[in-house]
């Protein structure tokens, strides 16, 4: 298939651009800028230039192809409400490009937006309100004319080489701070997968998946964050302790909310359902590598 990918250059972006690729697929990537059009070349996949929130751009981009994955997001928390509804309109467009057709429309979530304290399932639905004002999903199983809509969930630690996600800002805070953290007694638990993982989840729901289905790509289904912490503080050479949920407050700043969260999440009817089996390193091990923390 011919297949249009949003944040075709990014952390996980430019993993499922290169499963595509190596799996015979097509690519049409979209770029907003030259550096992001140099790497999608080079990648072997073809230019769309573009942003998210140039609706049109995303629109041509989708008519042009046989398939959309949409892995593209404005990762700045500091606007992260204004972010979400730019996802939010870029969804109804590739759906809205794709209108009257049955061709597939992958949009990611993530398990952080379930419920947390809980094993959540593929058939959890993820909490509304004004609190959680991502709404990927929702607004991608909306859209009814036509598409084959899907959703891929990831979790809280998307891990490999080139992270630049939850992990490092943990790794940036302790340094910062010189204590590794974790609040309470730490025994809140964190789903992570590594980043080839999930692409090839993403491959899979591509070919095999089900409209209207979501899927988890968990391959851990919970870490206890002060075994990540731990890690962390070993490889740092740093204290590890125990923060209360005001000074965790204190100390992680906005963060604080997605180090306390518990967010264990199962995988087992995605991996059921589409014979995925992740093979790549866990978060521990992949974590405790020199590559992490480097300068």
């Amino acid at each position: 298939m011919r297949v249009f990918v949003t944040g075709a250059t990014g952390f996980v972006g430019s993993a499922v651009v290169k499963e595509l690729i190596e799996a015979g697929h097509q690519v049409l990537g979209l770029a907003r800028s030259d550096a992001s059009a140099e790497a999608l070349t080079a990648a072997g996949g073809e230019v769309h230039r573009g942003n998210l929130e140039d609706l049109e751009s995303l629109k041509a981009g989708a008519g042009r192809c046989d398939a959309v994955i949409h892995t593209g997001f404005i990762h700045d928390f500091s606007k992260f409400k204004e972010n979400c509804e730019i996802d939010r309109r870029a969804i109804e467009a590739l759906g809205g490009a794709l209108a009257g057709t049955d061709r597939p429309l992958i949009v990611t979530s993530g398990t952080g937006l379930l419920s947390p304290g809980q094993l959540a399932t593929e058939e959890t639905p993820p909490a509304y309100g004004s609190s959680v004002p991502r709404v990927s999903e929702q607004t991608a199983l909306s859209v009814t004319s036509g598409p084959r809509v899907s959703v891929i969930r990831l979790p809280p630690s998307v891990h490999g080489d080139g992270d630049h996600g939850f992990v490092p800002i943990l790794i940036d805070t302790a340094r910062r701070k010189g204590v590794s953290a974790y609040v309470g007694d730490g025994a809140n638990q964190w789903p992570a997968v590594h980043r080839f993982d999930a692409a090839r989840l993403y491959r899979l729901v591509l070919e095999k998946g089900v409209a209207g289905a979501r899927y988890h790509a968990v391959a851990d289904e919970g870490i206890p964050f002060r075994e990540i912490a731990g890690v962390i503080g070993k490889r740092l050479n740093l204290p590890v302790v125990a923060k209360t949920y005001d000074e965790a407050a204190e100390h992680f700043g906005w963060f604080t909310h997605f180090v306390g969260i518990d967010n264990r999440a199962s995988s087992a009817w995605t991996r059921e359902q589409l014979d995925w089996q992740p093979t790549r390193p866990g978060l521990i091990a992949d974590l405790d590598r020199e590559a992490y923390f480097a300068a």
